[in-house]
């Protein structure tokens, strides 16, 4: 069976456009009008990934992309305008998985949703040959996507744990942003650096005693980033 994709837009004509394409991409399309239709069709099914327009009437973007970060990993693609580039980094932060920018392209964004699909895959395949790594009070297990420091659970979005398993699982290693985004968003043509360094700071406040003054995930200025164990 083919993956059932969400399209939450207002916009008609751009909802109409979307499902159209997905469709004729092979997917199966749900619409939802607005946050509230997205959540209660959300209760009863979860799609295999969301289109979601950051604005929405009533319930915004962002606190839907909330709403369903706190129940699921199901990807998110942010649909925006240019001038919302701030709101575009506080979706990355809350965990959605790309954005594409209107005016867009659909059939570009038909190639997204296959980017993102298959990333996905070839994360849930890796990750059943993967071994839990601990270093110290810290545990980060892959089959279960789960991470805990002194047995106490840290909870990371979909994206947070990859770039922390990584880096964990190569300790003193350097990674650019460039090759943090090939490995993790599965390319840099399209996805911005800084959506990198977002991530970091985000998981520098989970897990870290003192994020201002990290002694796990450091920075190696000029280069890129490493975990020190």
């Amino acid at each position: 069976m083919s993956e059932l994709i969400m399209v939450v837009e207002d916009e008609p004509s751009i909802a109409e456009v979307v499902s159209l394409y997905m469709k004729r991409a092979g997917f199966q399309v749900v619409t939802a009008k607005d946050g509230g239709e997205a959540m209660a069709y959300f209760e009863k099914q979860i799609p295999d990934l969301v289109i979601l327009d950051l604005m929405l009437p009533e319930i915004d973007g962002l606190s839907l992309t909330r709403w369903l970060r706190d129940r699921s990993e199901v990807p998110i693609i942010m649909l925006t305008a240019r001038r919302e580039e701030i709101d575009r980094i506080a979706g990355l932060e809350m965990g959605a998985d790309d954005y594409v920018v209107k005016p867009f392209s659909p059939q570009e964004l038909v190639s997204r949703v296959r980017a993102v699909l298959r990333r996905l895959k070839r994360e849930l395949a890796a990750a059943e040959n993967e071994r839990p790594v601990t270093h110290g009070s810290l545990t980060i297990d892959p089959r279960s996507r789960s991470v805990s420091i002194d047995g106490k659970a840290i909870l990371l979005t979909a994206k947070e744990f990859d770039v922390l398993y990584l880096l964990a699982l190569h300790p003193r290693q350097v990674y650019t942003r460039e090759q943090l985004l090939e490995r993790i968003w599965g390319g840099a043509e399209y996805i911005d650096p800084g959506t990198v360094t977002v991530h970091i700071r985000r998981l520098r406040e989970k897990i870290e005693p003192d994020p201002a003054t990290p002694s796990r995930l450091l920075t190696v200025w000029g280069v890129g980033y490493k975990f020190e164990p």
